[in-house]
């Protein structure tokens, strides 16, 4: 249950920190304006506390976990928001990313 529960923050997260970031992206880069940096900012802190609600207790193992959620779901966003189409080196770091992540947060321990 801890797993699942871990994975489906990781995921949220990565929709609040990507999502957030690609707003404020467009914002000033596509000149779409204020709301959407602002859209942006809350999606921002919006990450912040669901990262919070994991519930393995060590913040710096979160965090470096997640640094490989986010390499993933940023290749992942483009995809499906900007029509980016990842070259097969992408997809292979990706990929080890991901792997890094299950050894960091589901490895057996004891």
């Amino acid at each position: 249950m801890d797993t699942a529960r871990s994975i489906s923050l990781f995921l949220l997260a990565a929709v609040a920190e990507i999502g957030g970031a690609w707003l404020i992206w467009q914002g000033l880069r596509e000149h779409k304006g204020v709301l959407w940096i602002a859209a942006g900012v809350i999606a921002l802190g919006a990450y912040g506390f669901v990262a919070a609600f994991q519930p393995d207790p060590n913040f710096g193992r979160i965090l470096a976990a997640y640094g490989g959620i986010f390499v993933a779901g940023s290749l992942a966003w483009g995809m499906v928001v900007d029509g980016f189409r990842p070259d097969r080196w992408d997809v292979i770091g990706a990929a080890i990313c991901l792997v890094g992540v299950a050894v960091i947060m589901y490895a057996p321990r004891g």
